[in-house]
């Protein structure tokens, strides 16, 4: 491929995300590298891949921003000091911790933020070591971990509801579901765009939807995550079709014109959920804390371009609490929204 440039430029980039640290750092983007202060980067920093696999049917029904109210004239909470932990490798966990930190901080509050392997901040924050996580994907992909700790954890709500794994195209080529790529394959040059090899996502579309969906016709090229994003953006600069494997939520459907292609039989992963969890007596320790949480409720488009905001000046070398800033102050109706509990209605 000859993208070798644009390749380099966005690998610097994704790998620049991770080199402010852990601790209220920019954050760590789908790089699968390590951080220079020691702050493991996800190496699978898509969610798995479970086609098939038997819901948790406790958490299979939520709306977000449900028990929604106005935070506006409540009182801060006493003990204003909170820790929020933040997944390394998954954008959106490290957006909404920024969201929370940067309103909660103009109430007067020190908020920090902690990056943690996902089992590692469960486990801290259901020791009461972390006051909250707001990452939490529901019913499946991380159900195992809330078997093991959910008792001990206050269940916040869910602030998204189409955590998903999929198969993309530009918005103007033919597909418009998987099945089309029978027949429209070669628009694309018979090739879909993947990541890691090891990736269980790049697994299940490999042994599970191109066979579901006969398409024999099709090459799965794996690499890299920075690489399969530098060929989306080297087909939307030419003007050709394209097909890569991808993940919402992610800031590239901002950042390119893409959507996915439908996946009726289910071959790759059902949408998910996200929820937020506190320590134990969380919600007792800070009401004011865990109402603004429970009013969070954030669609793709909103997300998608917070997450390609933060992209866009981490890479740069700024600071997230820099992006998330200026998100807010671009988007200050959402924010009202979100303090008066309307996003859910939204």
């Amino acid at each position: 491929m000859s993208h070798g440039v644009v390749a380099t430029v966005l690998v610097a980039g994704l790998i620049g995300l991770g080199l402010t640290g852990c601790s209220g750092a920019a954050g760590v983007y789908n790089s699968g590298e390590e951080a220079v202060n020691g702050s493991r980067l996800g190496a699978e920093s898509t969610p798995k891949a479970h086609a098939g696999a038997t819901p948790d049917q406790k958490w299979t029904h939520c709306t977000p921003g449900a028990r929604s109210k106005d935070v506006t004239a409540m009182k801060p909470d006493t003990n204003t000091t909170l820790t929020i932990g933040a997944f390394n490798g998954w954008d959106e966990s490290w957006a909404t911790a920024g969201l929370i930190k940067q309103v909660l901080k103009k109430d007067g509050y020190t908020v920090t933020i902690k990056g943690f392997d996902a089992g590692v901040g469960y486990q801290a924050t259901a020791g009461g070591d972390i006051d909250i996580i707001t990452d939490s994907w529901l019913p499946v992909t991380q159900a195992g971990y809330i078997r093991k700790y959910g008792p001990k954890l206050e269940n916040l709500g869910c602030w998204y509801d189409n955590a998903n794994l999929t198969i993309a195209v530009n918005k103007d080529s033919p597909a418009h579901s998987i099945a089309d790529l029978k027949k429209t394959g070669s628009a694309y040059g018979n090739v879909i765009y993947s990541i890691e090899p090891g990736a269980e996502m790049t697994k299940t579309i490999a042994t599970q939807t191109l066979p579901m969906y006969g398409l024999s016709n099709i090459v799965l090229k794996t690499s890299s995550t920075p690489a399969m994003l530098a060929q989306l953006q080297k087909a939307t600069k030419a003007g050709s079709n394209v097909a890569v494997t991808l993940w919402r939520p992610h800031w590239a459907y901002d950042a390119y014109p893409v959507r996915d292609l439908a996946d009726p039989k289910n071959a790759i992963s059902h949408a998910e959920l996200i929820y937020s969890f506190g320590r134990p007596g969380f919600e007792k320790d800070h009401p004011k804390a865990a109402q603004l949480i429970r009013n969070l409720a954030i669609d793709d488009a909103h997300l998608s371009s917070l997450e390609h905001l933060m992209v866009n000046i981490t890479k740069r070398g700024g600071q997230q609490d820099t992006a998330i800033s200026r998100w807010m102050a671009d988007n200050p109706g959402w924010v009202d929204d979100w303090l008066a509990g309307r996003l859910g209605s939204r």
